[in-house]
């Protein structure tokens, strides 16, 4: 025993040797770290994926979702790497899931989540407007999300000649909906038939043109025609005609509020009034 101990003392002894296994340790260490490296870089983890592109507000199903086996390292971001998490939830108002997209945590939302994007930047003091249309008084789907429209009035006046002019501009839309609901230009695989545009006022021009659908006497109509000006954000709501304003509110100054018609119901009652007359 004691031989052993000297022959392994006077071998560790020899600075030659210590070299050696020193130069062969780094090595080692080299060669797991390397191999540590690479494995954790190609390490693959099965992940759901869209197998179908899902356009927004899609309730989610299982035959919309795909797994496949992807290098960990290529995942960033939150995502969701199990399918009974996502199935019967909804693909976000604001985005596609295009197809062969994993399923990020703020693509994909709960029903009780999913927000109404119209009412999303709406001003404080503003009031939505949900105003009936159709593809012919939206000028082909011109008015889309974001664009302006400008509201003119024509009406008889008290010698029953006509009123004519631009009543309220610089209005945004907020958005447009077909008779179910849904947003008519969401969804870039399906035609949708414009039933409403949704706009927002002030809540003072909200009365404003409720008063002037108050004066059915004077045959009010309320045109919206598309506003092709270069907008700023100092271009807001603006009443155009104090002529036609100073006239409505001289004819319904002594009208309660609570006679004044809803917007959408007036217009509508006018439109179907008018699909009732005939030509003998």
């Amino acid at each position: 025993m004691n031989n052993l101990k000297a022959s392994i003392k006077k071998f560790l002894g020899n600075k030659n040797t210590v070299t050696i296994i020193g130069v062969i340790l780094c090595l080692l260490i080299l060669y797991i770290g390397y191999n540590w490296r690479i494995n954790s870089k190609v390490e693959l983890v099965q992940v759901p994926y869209a197998n179908v592109t899902i356009q927004p507000r899609t309730y989610i199903t299982e035959d919309m979702i795909g797994t496949m086996n992807v290098p960990k390292s290529f995942l960033v971001g939150k995502y969701y790497s199990n399918v009974n998490s996502i199935v019967g939830k909804y693909s976000n108002y604001n985005t596609i899931i295009a197809k062969g997209s994993l399923f990020y945590a703020d693509l994909v939302v709960t029903e009780d989540e999913l927000p109404d994007s119209a009412f999303a930047d709406v001003p404080e003091g503003y009031t939505v407007i949900i105003y009936p249309v159709d593809i012919y008084t939206t000028y082909a789907n011109s008015m889309a999300p974001g664009s302006y429209i400008n509201i003119y009035y024509k009406s008889l006046n008290d010698s029953g000649e006509v009123m004519f002019g631009k009543f309220v501009s610089n209005i945004e839309v907020l958005d447009v909906k077909d008779s179910a609901g849904r947003h008519v230009f969401e969804n870039s695989e399906e035609d949708r038939t414009p039933a409403y545009l949704l706009f927002a006022v002030p809540e003072e021009t909200h009365l404003l043109l409720r008063k002037a659908l108050y004066l059915e006497d004077y045959d009010v109509e309320l045109l919206l025609i598309p506003n092709t000006a270069t907008l700023t954000e100092e271009d807001t709501v603006t009443v155009s005609s104090r002529q036609i304003e100073e006239f409505i509110n001289d004819k319904t100054e002594f009208v309660s509020v609570d006679d004044l018609p809803n917007i959408s119901d007036q217009v509508t009652e006018d439109e179907d009034n008018t699909d009732d007359v005939t030509e003998e």
